[in-house]
């Protein structure tokens, strides 16, 4: 710009040339600026995010309440089935699993717990999932606006409609038009809504695995109800005789072989006969097997004198007790069968249980009462469906049928 003003010289270029300049420095150094203002503001803004000495203690601190617990039963739906659980819509859904919930909490004899049921936009549409403990139990895919036409075996014509298993039990089924019921119902199919299936599986998820649900509150309930009725023998059990976690794991071992703890002073009875004995918890829920025994039994075949029952070979059945005594009694995890031995009695009882169910009777093993355990568990794996009863369980008033004998050589 001094250039401009010496005399001689072309004032007009130089004045233009420091004039450009000038203007380009002032919108470098008002970009600049503008970059500093605007992280100036972004780092005001965060700071005003952050609570002020002052309000830090108004400011509630993280606790045990952020954290979400775990549904214990939990129902996750598609966006579909979404009126089936909303009542102005109509949704019947909610009302059965009331239904369900008090039904199996007067069977098993305990309050089923509550039924957390949120809408899940990663499933499918129309499917559900069951979840116990935030695990996945079963999923399924159904259809709101059919109804499911089951086969229950034997029925006289076919449907049509989209063909599906029944969730629950794996039975062949039809999804039909609701039009379609009087036909179906005509040819022998049952047929139910949407809900009802739904509600259904439910059902047998939750009494398969009872065991699973009752814990410490339930089992502190029991033992209030007990009081009322018996309070001198509450008072005495708990935790003079056994603690409530021995207590538990009794109540636990009787559901998982689907045994209602409904009758808690005859449980409450032999466990405080017996416990003095033995604070094995096998050994206790042995002794409660047999003060039940009338009640497992009228489960399995109601009022019937008779009681079919399969039973092992008398050989197998030595070893078993010979491999018991030398593990120690009440040491059930010691009997192991040679892996071909127990292939082959695996077989056999599934041939016999098969001939069972094809004439309308239930599977029953009847063995000694030292192995009944360890059988239970054997034996379920194969056949979901088997009782296994001690000799000692059978009352006196059960006349008892042998229509087949398994072992390695049936």
């Amino acid at each position: 710009a001094v250039m401009g003003l010496v005399p001689g010289m072309p004032h007009f270029s130089f004045l233009s040339m420091a004039a450009l300049a000038a203007g380009g420095a002032y919108l470098f150094w008002k970009k600049q600026n503008t970059v500093k203002v605007q992280a100036l503001q972004e780092v005001q803004r965060q700071q005003e995010l952050l609570p002020s000495p002052a309000r830090a203690q108004e400011t509630k601190e993280l606790g045990w309440d952020d954290v979400t617990p775990i549904d214990m039963i939990g129902l996750e739906v598609g966006y579909r089935l979404i009126p089936l659980v909303d009542r102005n819509q109509g949704g019947q859904l909610l009302a059965r699993i009331k239904g369900v919930r008090k039904k199996l909490s007067q069977d098993l004899g305990f309050l089923m717990p509550t039924v957390h049921i949120r809408d899940n936009l990663d499933l499918a549409p129309s499917a559900y999932r069951l979840t116990l403990m935030g695990v996945i139990l079963a999923e399924a895919e159904i259809y709101p606006d059919r109804e499911l036409a089951i086969n229950p075996g034997q029925v006289y014509g076919t449907l049509n409609g989209i063909n599906a298993k029944d969730p629950a039990f794996g039975l062949e089924a039809v999804w039909i038009e609701i039009s379609q019921r009087a036909q179906a119902q005509s040819l022998g199919y049952t047929v139910v809504d949407a809900s009802t299936v739904v509600a259904t599986h439910l059902n047998q998820i939750l009494y398969k695995h009872s065991s699973e649900l009752i814990g410490h509150e339930e089992v502190q309930q029991l033992m209030q109800l007990l009081a009322k009725s018996s309070p001198k023998l509450a008072e005495e059990l708990v935790p003079g005789v056994v603690s409530l976690s021995q207590l538990l794991k009794v109540l636990q071992a009787l559901l998982a072989e689907q045994v209602p703890v409904r009758d808690i002073r005859s449980i409450a009875e032999a466990i405080a006969n017996n416990a003095a004995k033995s604070q094995d918890t096998a050994a206790l829920v042995a002794a409660v097997r047999v003060g039940v025994s009338r009640a497992i039994v009228q489960s399995i075949v109601g009022t019937d004198s008779e009681l079919p029952v399969i039973t092992l070979e008398p050989r197998l059945e030595q070893i078993l007790l010979n491999s018991l005594q030398k593990a120690g009694q009440g040491s059930e995890e010691g009997v192991l069968l040679e892996p071909s031995m127990a292939e082959k009695l695996q077989r056999s009882l599934i041939e016999a249980a098969q001939r069972q169910e094809m004439q309308g009777q239930p599977v029953i093993l009847l063995v000694a009462g030292p192995v009944r355990a360890m059988l239970s568990r054997f034996g379920r794996l194969a056949v979901p469906g088997l009782h296994v009863l001690a000799y000692q369980e059978i009352p006196d008033n059960k006349q008892v049928t042998i229509v087949a004998t398994v072992g390695p050589n049936g």
